[in-house]
């Protein structure tokens, strides 16, 4: 028996169509189309065929995706160019800043020219500067008048603008911290620097040949005693350095203000030979050199410890009386 070709024009066997294109016909409603067929009734009730819904597909199963064009390379070049403008940013501001070290008040440490880094994230969280370490401050009280100021080139302007460079128009200087609230720091003759009564060796950061101490009537024979919220400063090239001995004379009396800091200089980055960390000397870490200010550390503590003493006495007393109340 010969084989009937589905949805013939003619309605007859397929014997006179045979080698000629046979339309599918219509599907009457409410029937179910022939297993094998590619034709589906939609939800109201029109025919629709299954290649409308895969699309257009090949004897082998689906056609292949066009791949998406990428972009040119110089389409995508202001981007990255601004997302790394603006991370540079955000770490200038929050992280890490580039500062260079304008004279030679800090040698040998420090050399005229040298790059630093200075860390500015401790300072978000509480920390406050502590002997020994290197900071940047801004000028508390006119420390640089009479200084000549730089003239920064365009391409100078945006380094310093994005943290590569220190800028033109900040007034900072960098020095080490030799007190902090509550230490007394005192110098008599040529030294040694004394702090709250402890002999400072100062050999290994000393500018060779100069003396801890300046024997002169300037500034350089003192005993100050440092007020809370401030640290006094001192350069490493003692000899010339115009720091918190010389400026006893302004509003704070040479100290400066911790809100004044900067951050601290934790790496020498360029040149590249002279790369190095700046730990804190050993000299500040000797036994008994912090005794002022853990004695100032008490007098803040001790409302806290009078009110526990206070305290205790009526916690027992209540706890007795409920004992009492609990045996009756």
């Amino acid at each position: 028996m010969g084989d009937v070709a589905v949805g013939a024009r003619s309605g007859h066997d397929g014997e006179e169509h045979r080698g000629q294109p046979v339309e599918a016909a219509p599907t009457a409603p409410g029937s179910v189309p022939p297993a094998g067929s590619d034709t589906t009734v939609a939800e109201d009730g029109r025919v629709t065929d299954g290649q409308d819904q895969a699309g257009d597909q090949g004897p082998g199963g689906p056609a292949p995706k066009q791949p998406k064009k990428q972009r040119s390379f110089w389409k995508e070049l202001p981007i990255l160019i601004g997302i790394a403008l603006v991370l540079a940013l955000l770490i200038k501001t929050f992280l890490v800043q580039a500062f260079s070290i304008p004279s030679d008040s800090m040698q040998n440490t420090l050399q005229q020219g040298d790059r630093v880094l200075v860390d500015k994230l401790t300072p978000w969280f509480g920390s406050e500067p502590e002997r020994g370490e290197v900071v940047v401050f801004h000028d508390p009280d006119n420390w640089l008048a009479g200084e000549p100021t730089a003239n920064p080139n365009a391409l100078q302007t945006v380094l310093s603008w994005i943290g590569l460079m220190p800028s033109a128009e900040e007034k900072d200087l960098i020095k080490r911290v030799v007190g902090v609230g509550g230490d007394t720091v005192e110098c008599q003759g040529t030294g040694p620097l004394r702090v709250n009564g402890k002999a400072l060796n100062e050999t290994s950061y000393v500018y060779p040949g100069n003396t801890p101490c300046s024997n002169d009537d300037q500034g350089g024979q003192f005993k100050v005693k440092v007020p809370e919220g401030f640290i006094w400063v001192m350069g490493d090239h003692r000899q010339n350095s115009r720091d918190s001995r010389y400026n006893q004379g302004d509003d704070n009396h040479g100290m400066v203000p911790v809100d004044k800091v900067v951050g601290r200089a934790i790496v020498k980055a360029w040149p590249i030979n002279r790369w190095g960390t700046l730990p804190v000397p050993d000299t500040f870490d000797q036994p008994g050199l912090g005794d002022q200010s853990s004695a100032s550390a008490a007098l803040t503590a001790a409302p806290n410890a009078l009110a526990l003493a206070g305290v205790v006495p009526v916690a027992l007393w209540r706890r007795r009386r409920l004992t009492v109340a609990q045996t009756r």
